[in-house]
């Protein structure tokens, strides 16, 4: 039986890192086309457009995504700079450089907002939330809304007392291509960071 869980995916995994970064060389691509059985998915489902991916995964428990370090980092994995083919969408829409959120005028103003906000005393002062969400003692919590399907945590499933090959392969296939929680590090809440957003005047000695 299957343990009951909140997410079919997951947030971290090899085809979702390299659905981000589709457009950026063609050792990716390749790799991606090879993942997909030599041939892209739907254009509906490729990466097109941060606020439809957005409110995709505000909308819909089976789109969890992360965002990875190059979303800080690197606009030119937002630009179609080597002209891939990657079709039209259902409305027409040719898939092409990434659609940027109206905030954004181009994908390096975007990078840099981003970076902004993630470097920001507000994020600094939370990220203790996300630390327990991902590597602490939320990491499997239903109050928490916090339970991916069972394959992803580790230790759920002992692969040398499996002795149906057909079985094993099909278990290692699951875990090396669609996803993968890290160790569980800690099993307490993680601090938070002292802040000046924390502080009052009367703490301070003067």
């Amino acid at each position: 039986t299957i343990p009951p869980f909140h997410y079919g995916t997951h947030y971290s995994t090899a085809a979702l890192t390299l659905g981000w970064l589709i457009r950026l060389v063609r050792t990716i691509y390749n790799i991606y086309l090879n993942l997909q059985e030599g041939k892209f998915d739907h254009a509906n489902r490729l990466f097109h457009s941060i606020p439809l991916s957005w409110q995709n995964c505000q909308r819909d428990s089976s789109d969890v995504k992360e965002l990875i370090p190059e979303f800080f980092s690197l606009p030119e994995m937002l630009t179609n700079c080597n002209h891939y083919k990657l079709g039209r969408t259902e409305d027409g829409i040719k898939v092409d450089d990434v659609i940027l959120p109206k905030w954004a005028q181009t994908p390096e103003d975007f990078i840099r907002i981003n970076q902004t906000a993630l470097e920001s005393e507000f994020v600094s002062c939370h990220l203790h939330h996300w630390i327990d969400l991902i590597f602490g003692y939320k990491q499997r919590a239903v109050r928490a809304v916090n339970v991916f399907y069972y394959l992803t945590y580790e230790g759920a499933v002992n692969l040398d007392s499996i002795t149906n090959p057909t079985d094993r392969a099909a278990i290692e296939t699951q875990i090396r291509n669609f996803g993968q929680a890290p160790a569980q590090l800690l099993t307490e809440p993680h601090p938070p960071r002292n802040s000046a957003m924390n502080l009052t005047p009367m703490m301070y000695n003067v």
